[in-house]
Formats: C-alpha cells, sequence, structure tokens
C-alpha cells in the first residue's frame, strides 16, 4: 500500500498547479490541503493535521512550505517524507514587506486583477512570458483564489515567523526543489535550508521559474514519485 501524499498549495493558486502530479497519481491516496479557510499559517497547519492520515509524505509549494514548517513544528511525527518546491524558511525583510503591502493596496483599491499581471515576471522566465498555456493556468488560478482570499493568505504570509532555527530538529528525509529563474526565491534560500537539514537534498530544474510542476512536469512528477516511493 503507497504512503498517504499530502499536498500543500501557495498563495494565489489552486489545485490546478498540481494537476500533473493529480493526473499521474490518480490511483493514490492524495488530499490537496485547504489553503482557503483560514488567515494564519498556524490555522492552516492545524486544519492541515486535522483533515490529514495519521502518517504521510508532505508535498509543499511556496506558502505551502510556510504551512509545512508550521506542520513540521506541531507534528513532525506524523510527517514520513517532506518535499519542498519553491520556498524559503526566513520571515519576510522590509523589501518583501513593501511588495506584499503593494498587492494589498492594489487589492484595496479595486484593482484585484492587476496582482496576477504584476506577479507573472516574477512567476516565469522572460522566455515563458508570452506562453499562453502558463499564463492561462496562472490567471485562472488567480481568478479562482479571488481577492478576499488572497489578502487572507497574503496577511499569514507577512506573519509568519522565521522557521530557520528549527531547521535542524526535522529529520525525516527532505527533497528540495527549486526552478533556476524563478523570481521569488533564490539559490541561496534553498540552500539555507540545504545546510540546515541534515541529508537534505536539491534538485534544480533549469529553465523553469516559481511554478516547476506546471512548467516541467516531464522533470517534477517523475522526481517526486520517486522520493515518495524510495
Amino acid at each position: 500500500m503507497s504512503l498517504p501524499i499530502v499536498l500543500i498549495t501557495g498563495q494565489l493558486l489552486t489545485d490546478a498547479v498540481w494537476q500533473p502530479l493529480l493526473d499521474a497519481w490518480g490511483d493514490r491516496d492524495v488530499i490537496v490541503a485547504d489553503n482557503r479557510s483560514d488567515d494564519t499559517i498556524e490555522g492552516f497547519a492545524q486544519r492541515l493535521l486535522d483533515n490529514a492520515p495519521p502518517r504521510f509524505a508532505l508535498v509543499a509549494h511556496a506558502m505551502g512550505g510556510f504551512v509545512a514548517f508550521e506542520v513540521m513544528r506541531r507534528a513532525p511525527e506524523r510527517v514520513v517524507k517532506l518535499a519542498l518546491i519553491s520556498t524559503l524558511a526566513s520571515a519576510d525583510g522590509p523589501a518583501q514587506t513593501a511588495r506584499r503591502q503593494g498587492y494589498i493596496d492594489l487589492v484595496e483599491s479595486g484593482r484585484f486583477d492587476q496582482v496576477v499581471e504584476e506577479r507573472i515576471p516574477i512567476l516565469f522566465p522572460e522566455e515563458k512570458r508570452s506562453d499562453a498555456r502558463l499564463l492561462g493556468i496562472a490567471r485562472q488560478m488567480a481568478s479562482d483564489t479571488g481577492a478576499d482570499i488572497f489578502l487572507a493568505q497574503q496577511r499569514a504570509i507577512m506573519a509568519r515567523i522565521d522557521s530557520r532555527p528549527r531547521l535542524g530538529e526535522i529529520v525525516v528525509p527532505i527533497l528540495l526543489i527549486w526552478g533556476e529563474k524563478d523570481g521569488i526565491t533564490s539559490r541561496a534560500h534553498h540552500d539555507e535550508i540545504l545546510d540546515a537539514i541534515p541529508g537534505a537534498r536539491l534538485e534544480v530544474i533549469p529553465d523553469a521559474g516559481h511554478l516547476p510542476t506546471v512548467e516541467a512536469p516531464e522533470v517534477v512528477v517523475p522526481l517526486l514519485t520517486d522520493f515518495v516511493d524510495q
């Protein structure tokens, strides 16, 4: 019997970011955690634990990584393996906070549609910014998320704690996946996690940006499948 898998999604994203994995894992026990019903990282993490199997593999993307670190603080014995995609362990610095406040200002002035357009240059590398399929996925996920949920997610992210001091307590197998052209998270962000967690492994996806699950599913799906199964 295969290990149950819990997926936790990033900000302004929906189940669509996992679609290549959901298609490949159709015969497995897979749950996509709720990233829409809370406004704190702690709330997201507790809701995930309340609805997850007793033990599971956790695959987290972006904001989902912040939730994953909180899950590891609350119930490390329940997570058998942890995969982190396009995420970081630190809290926001002044530049990140200013960028997020700019998004909030756009939404509060009735320009939510502009948020995803502002994010496209940091979501995708330059050569993919005219890719109709990828732009369509990003815009649809934003539309399906909506302004109110986005604002709640934004507040949760802005208030998150710095997870770096306790990274060394994580002892389960760790896979990090990072798109080499990600405009939101950096190699240095991933190296911080890699260096702090014994045995962690980093896979760099060439030519991918912040959404490698939909940009390079032919690479990411086998990587994650092998990681969960090995």
